[in-house]
Order: structure tokens, then sequence, then C-alpha cells
């Protein structure tokens, strides 16, 4: 009798031992269920800061913690995406990307359009464009696809005509007629802002005007029109294009918040494109 009621404790303590196994593994398995993914994207400066500031707490609802890598130079987010240290990025427009692609045998894609950055031409020294002087240097971004996006600009206003054709893969060796003689000054992307002083006109976009107090409504000399093909853009890699985290992240920077954003704060220089 006794024997049997040591064999029945034993029975009931293994028993015991097994349940709360299970419940252990159980609560291991929603711990593991519930872990945040941390999802890198490099960026470089307002608005494209401030818009994945707006979704990083909406991402935490979602499981997901943004981390958001600001880098110094328009080159850098492609690279750091290029060699997997990030997931993605947003700073640029489609054919910035793929000029990225054919140079350097990569695999970047775009996810989603986020907003057109109206891109003008701006002058300290004139107040219209009739005024640019014979000789007038004229200082544009050094990249191929930011060179014929500016020569494109200037032969819709007037200024210069193209090889026919040509389009947005034109280069100054494309300029077949320059009735004043500009000259254009070919300048590292992050650096026209501060050419302002020095030459007689600047292309730049509005991310770039802004911080000088310039707005392409107000203060540009000519614009480039509303047909652009130069669409800030979340781009991701062909490996991860499609995995949730990156589509979570999309489908919150076209959110109602970001939408309000832009007409809240950038009304006069940026257009969502969602």
């Amino acid at each position: 009798m006794k024997r049997n009621k040591q064999m029945m404790i034993i029975t009931m303590v293994v028993f015991m031992l097994v349940i709360a196994g299970c419940g252990q593994n159980k609560n291991k398995a929603e711990v593991s269920a519930s872990e945040e993914v941390t999802l890198k994207v490099a960026t470089l400066i307002p608005p494209m800061t401030e818009v994945l500031d707006i979704v990083k707490p909406m991402l935490k609802e979602d499981g997901i913690n943004l981390e958001i890598v600001v880098l110094t130079d328009n080159v850098q987010p492609n690279n750091a995406l290029a060699n997997k240290e990030v997931d993605a990025n947003f700073f640029q427009h489609v054919p910035y990307m793929k000029q990225y692609n054919e140079a350097n045998n990569s695999e970047l894609v775009p996810v989603q359009s986020i907003y057109n950055a109206i891109y003008g031409a701006y002058s300290k020294k004139y107040k219209n464009i009739e005024e640019l002087p014979e000789g007038a240097t004229i200082a544009i971004a050094n990249d191929p696809s930011n060179i014929g996006r500016s020569l494109v600009m200037f032969e819709k206003n007037g200024l210069i005509k193209l090889t026919e054709g040509v389009g947005i893969k034109a280069t100054q060796a494309d300029i077949i007629e320059n009735k004043k003689n500009f000259k254009f000054k070919e300048v590292d992307l992050l650096m026209l802002a501060r050419t302002l002083d020095d030459v007689d006109l600047v292309a730049m976009t509005p991310a770039y005007a802004k911080p000088l107090n310039l707005t392409p409504k107000k203060d540009a000399l000519i614009t480039e029109g509303d047909d652009s093909d130069f669409v800030i853009t979340l781009v991701a890699r062909k490996d991860n294009v499609d995995s949730e985290p990156i589509q979570k992240l999309a489908k919150r920077m076209t959110s109602p918040e970001v939408k309000q954003f832009f007409k809240d704060n950038y009304d006069e220089i940026a257009v969502p494109a969602f």
C-alpha cells in the first residue's frame, strides 16, 4: 500500500514537470512570435528623414523596429543597400537607381513612388530667366541622371536645344544650340546649394533649396513641369522587395498621415505620388 502511494506521488510529480515544461515551451514560442524585426533604411536629408520618422511608430505596431540610417552623400545609400548593410533606401528617383545598377551590376528595384519634388533653377543675382546674361555660369548636379534632367528642363524653357530624342540621357555633348553661350558647371549633388553665391543659376531639387528658404513655386526662375520621371521612391533589392517588412514599410509610407504631412509642411515643393 505504501509503495503504491509512493508510485502515485512520483507519477504526479513527473506529470507536473511535463506540464510545466510544455508551459515553458509555449511561453518561449509566444516570446519568439512577438519578437520585433529590425528594418534598416538608409536616407539623406528632409523630407525623406521626416517621412521615416513619421512611419517609425506605425511600424512598431506592425512588429517592425525601423532603424533610420542617415548618410552623408548620394552614393553611400545605394552602396549600403547593394552590400546588404541596409534593407532599403529612400532618397532617389528611378533614373538615378537605374544608372547605379548599370554602373555597378546591382539589382536594386523600386518599391513605391512617394513624392514628386518640383525641380527648379534658382539665382541670387537675377529675378527672371530673361535677365540671365551672355556666358552665365549654371551649376547642375554631376551625376548622369541629374545632368540629363537639368538639360531637359533648360531646353523646355528655351535656354538651349538638345540632340533630338536624347531625353534625360542628355549630356553637355548633346547641346546643339546655346545662343547665349551658357557655361554649365557640374558639381556634387550635395554641394549645389553652396554654389548659389558663386554662379548665376543653380538647378536643384527643393530638398536642397528649402534650407536656403527658397521654394520652386515662389523663387525658381524656371521649373521642369508636371510630367517628371523623377519621383522620389522607396528602393529595395530584388531579393527582398517582396518581403513582408518591406511591403509594410511601403504601405505605411503611403498612409494618410504621410500625405497630410506633405500638405502641411511641403505643399509648395513636393506633391505626393500616391
